[in-house]
């Protein structure tokens, strides 16, 4: 068994037992069993009531943070010569085309997010075994591939992610950081779980959000009353 360290003791001392909280009463705690030196992560965990290997029962979309995700978001943005100056502008920090190809293809995977134009996802496709495992391939449904390039770059650096369920019917998502204030937190998980019960299948039948976890990079995570969300 592995040792409880002095500050996880702190940690487990400040949460009730087999306590489940409301989520401005979790967002608030969670800042008071934080003791990482570092900006840790704040994320989610939900438990849907799918089955995801059935097609008609996938939940998969994109939210925009009302607060952002509270770190830098690298961009590349791969188009042709006539949309290079619309991504820059718009705070792309890389902008390009065949040299980017070559350098992935070298195994450069140095960016967050990929955006692309329709016009040049043939030359990209050849990537898909480098850039799926990484979650880094353009997906017209995440919008990431589209004509508006610098809009799309716009609304991921204001903090839209994309979020898919996994095998198991665990969405799993980063939500901000613990130097967010209690308030921004909570709209920003508010936000998060709002979009996933607007995805829900039309197949999925009884509970839908079965649990769902509130936590930092290394904190316990604090049980939240899922029965509150409005389904």
């Amino acid at each position: 068994m592995a040792k409880l360290t002095k500050n996880r003791k702190k940690a487990l001392e400040k949460i009730g037992s087999e306590k489940v909280y409301k989520l401005s009463e979790a967002a608030e705690l969670l800042k008071n069993i934080n003791f990482t030196k570092f900006d840790a992560s704040v994320d989610i965990d939900l438990r849907l009531g799918i089955d995801p290997r059935k097609s008609n029962q996938m939940v998969r979309g994109v939210v925009t943070l009302p607060h952002g995700t509270g770190k830098q978001t690298r961009v590349l943005v791969l188009c042709t010569p006539d949309k290079e100056q619309e991504a820059k502008d718009a705070g792309a920090d890389f902008v390009g085309l065949d040299d980017y190809v070559e350098k992935i293809k070298g195994g450069w995977t140095d960016v967050d997010v990929i955006i692309t134009t329709p016009s040049v996802m043939g030359k990209i496709g050849a990537l898909g075994r480098i850039l799926g495992p990484r979650g880094l391939m353009p997906n017209p449904k995440s919008g990431t591939v589209s004509m508006e390039v610098g809009k799309a770059v716009k609304e991921v650096k204001m903090g839209k992610i994309d979020f898919k369920v996994d095998k198991s019917g665990i969405l799993h998502c980063s939500i901000g950081k613990i130097s967010f204030d209690a308030v921004s937190i909570t709209e920003n998980a508010k936000e998060f779980i709002n979009m996933v019960i607007k995805l829900k299948p039309t197949a999925a039948k009884g509970t839908y959000i079965k649990s769902a976890y509130l936590s930092t990079t290394m904190s316990p995570g604090l049980r939240l009353d899922s029965k509150a969300f409005d389904e």
